[in-house]
């Protein structure tokens, strides 16, 4: 697949417009995927001509990128894949949006995803979801899949999605690319569409280790508008350290994985003995109930995350005269799919005052107790591996009546979430019938430049 470095060759040998024009091409070429919600093609070739008239310039200069639709970014309505905010346009850039174009990055389009960023398969998108780049009857996985099956089309050699709860990790494995989530804080959530505050983290889709280091080295570091940023850690490393310790979560390795997933996983863990690092299983008790401390504290956070949309201030507004809890009632039932209102439903439920101790306060009590048992393991163990789901990618519709079934998809990714800990997806071979299967590399806090060299020097072994 394409790299950032095979782009730049193309614009030094053509041009910048040549180069953008050829993904709008691959775009179109490749509509039948519904990777993307909408084009920005007016504003993508106005910069790619600044380019090449050398008023654009930067380390990524003419290279063409698209952004998950919940960034906030201009050229094309900022919809987060929902009926809510379908002609919203955006009054200024994500912050990470604006450090890429700083380096003359050039945005296309805005990609699919669960509506919200709800769900993990891009089928609670309110505009159809998006079909998996190896097999068009299966899911893309989610809520990035649009970003992810972009990436794997070679449309772009990058993508920027988020993750709440593996977002980019799971639609990364089904796609066979490359999907960071960096430690929480890393890099700038300004100016996109919030889910869950204390989880979400702003990531990667690439084709490879390097162009991830290059982009994460871009967008990361200290944003004022961000409260939660960290100061600038992250330097690429040359080299991994040799003879790592690195632990197999148990836990995630269990009869209900897909063997072909365990022999992926398996084969990857003896080459990372091959190559000097010892691999030994480990336990992570508290793993059994990540999901369910997952699915109390992200509803309630989102819940109140989603009260803002109450057809007042922005974005769709129920049509009629009524009452004000009429309008408010019938603008959340129109501009809202059914995944968001139950989510809002469970979130409020577990913040409501008779059930707020029961609930909600056991749950931050029980994401305590998990912190802490990572702690303890990343004191004996550079490195955690396992898979980074249960399957390949599943077919669409299998899932959707059952949304236990659904959630479950989550269950070997929400724990580093909930721990704030840096955690990446890289492929790892494919099935019998050829649908990609990603590991799952995942570090203690603010590990994520030896997680990322680990991986580079494993990439073509």
């Amino acid at each position: 697949m394409t790299t950032i470095s095979d782009i730049q060759k193309k614009i030094k040998s053509s041009s910048a417009r040549a180069v953008v024009e050829n993904a709008l091409r691959l775009a179109r070429d490749n509509e039948d995927y519904h990777a993307l919600l909408n084009l920005t093609e007016e504003r993508a070739l106005k910069r790619a001509d600044e380019v090449d008239e050398g008023k654009i310039t930067g380390k990524l200069a003419g290279v063409p990128f698209v952004v998950k639709d919940n960034f906030l970014a201009f050229g094309a309505p900022t919809t987060a894949a929902s009926k809510m905010l379908e002609k919203f346009d955006a009054p200024l850039q994500a912050t990470a949006v604006e450090k890429l174009e700083a380096e003359g990055a050039i945005c296309i389009g805005k990609a699919n995803l669960d509506a919200f960023a709800h769900g993990g398969s891009t089928e609670n998108s309110a505009f159809g979801p998006t079909k998996n780049a190896f097999d068009k009857t299966r899911v893309a996985g989610g809520s990035s899949g649009g970003s992810a099956a972009i990436t794997a089309l070679d449309v772009v050699p990058f993508a920027l999605g988020s993750d709440t709860g593996g977002s980019i990790r799971e639609p990364a494995s089904f796609n066979g690319v490359v999907g960071v989530k960096p430690t929480y804080g890393m890099i700038s959530r300004y100016g996109v569409v919030a889910m869950a505050s204390s989880t979400d983290v702003i990531g990667t889709f690439t084709t490879n280790i390097a162009d991830a280091e290059m982009i994460l080295q871009i967008i990361s570091g200290r944003d004022d508008r961000d409260m939660t940023t960290l100061p600038d850690f992250f330097e690429i490393q040359s080299d991994v350290k040799p003879g790592l310790r690195i632990g197999l979560v148990n836990d995630f390795m269990t009869k209900d994985v897909d063997p072909e997933v365990l022999a992926r996983v398996n084969e990857y863990v003896e080459k990372l003995r091959a190559s000097g690092h010892t691999v030994e299983a480990v336990d992570l008790p508290m793993a059994e109930y990540s999901l369910a401390i997952y699915y109390i504290i992200v509803p309630a956070e989102l819940s109140s995350n989603l009260a803002r949309y109450d057809g007042i201030r922005y974005g769709h507004r129920a049509e009629g005269v009524m009452t004000l809890a009429e309008l408010y009632g019938r603008t959340r039932d129109e501009g809202f799919v059914t995944e968001n209102k139950r989510r809002i439903m469970i979130g409020s439920y577990v913040l409501s005052s008779g059930f707020f101790d029961a609930y909600y306060l056991q749950a931050q009590k029980a994401r305590t107790l998990l912190i802490n048992e990572f702690n303890e393991l990343f004191k004996k163990y550079d490195m955690l591996i396992g898979p980074v789901a249960p399957t390949s990618a599943f077919k669409l519709g299998e899932n959707t009546a059952d949304p236990i079934k659904m959630y479950m998809c989550d269950i070997m990714t929400v724990a580093t979430s909930l721990a704030g800990l840096p955690a990446i997806s890289v492929p790892a071979g494919n099935s019998e019938s050829g649908l990609p299967i990603g590991v799952q590399l995942m570090g203690p806090y603010r590990s994520d430049a030896s997680l990322l060299a680990l991986a580079r020097s494993m990439e073509n072994k």
